[in-house]
């Protein structure tokens, strides 16, 4: 009796190891192959609303002034002034250091259905360009993994943003390891709550470290540059750093 008991528990044991030996191959694999194809059809569709309505030209655009070398440049009036509906997806973030075919729909929420579907955009912050930040959350494992190399930006790495109307360009400036409850990452001004905006910030955020959501990985960017959607893709799109 004992000896029967003994192997069917050993039977019930091989089976649950199989079986999370499946989950895990479901969660990090295939969760990763379904959610990449659907983020590249979302960024199929939007280019092709996009280029369905044509972009203003400069002279109906939002004016932006210079760029200087040494300095960011003003924000720009940013196309998108509120937050759309929570899932819909309204903006491509490009990041050169990730590879020339690195383009990831952003989508509005943070919730676990909208993080599936590409970058999260947290309600409440800055629309891309606009004054403030434009904080931005993506998984570093599953779901397409949008954040994955999210540790090897350096300083002064591109990162491109682009909606219907407009291209922006920020520069990685730094970058941080917070605690989950470290709300002050999305301020207005990142780290400073209550401080009043008079610049444009992207932050983005990560689980850390790999496979564990212990802490927070976050790169802050500037914005450095903006330009018409009708000018075409910025140079920053051609090169790393």
């Amino acid at each position: 009796m004992i000896r029967r008991a003994v192997g069917v528990l050993g039977e019930l044991l091989v089976t649950a190891g199989v079986l999370t030996l499946l989950f895990v191959v479901w969660q990090l694999h295939w969760t990763d192959l379904t959610s990449e194809r659907a983020q590249a059809a979302a960024v199929d569709a939007l280019q092709e609303r996009w280029d369905a309505t044509p972009a203003p030209t400069a002279s109906a655009a939002a004016p932006t002034a210079p760029t200087a070398p040494t300095a960011p440049a003003a924000p720009a009036v940013p196309d998108v002034d509120q937050s759309p509906p929570t899932g819909d997806a309204f903006a491509i973030v490009y990041v050169p250091r990730f590879g020339s075919d690195y383009a990831v729909p952003v989508v509005e929420g943070i919730g676990a259905e909208e993080l599936e579907d590409g970058i999260g955009h947290y309600p409440g912050t800055a629309m891309p360009g606009g004054v403030g930040n434009f904080a931005i959350a993506g998984h570093r494992v599953t779901y397409g993994k949008p954040f994955n190399r999210v540790a090897e930006l350096q300083e002064g790495d591109a990162v491109v943003v682009a909606t219907a109307e407009r291209w922006y360009t920020y520069r990685v400036r730094r970058h941080r390891i917070v605690s989950p409850t470290a709300v002050e990452i999305t301020a207005p001004v990142p780290d400073r709550p209550g401080e009043q905006p008079t610049e444009a910030w992207l932050t983005m955020t990560a689980c850390h470290p790999m496979y564990s959501a212990r802490e927070r990985y976050i790169v802050y960017a500037q914005l450095e540059s903006s330009q018409d959607r009708a000018a075409g893709p910025p140079a920053s799109l051609a090169a790393v750093g």
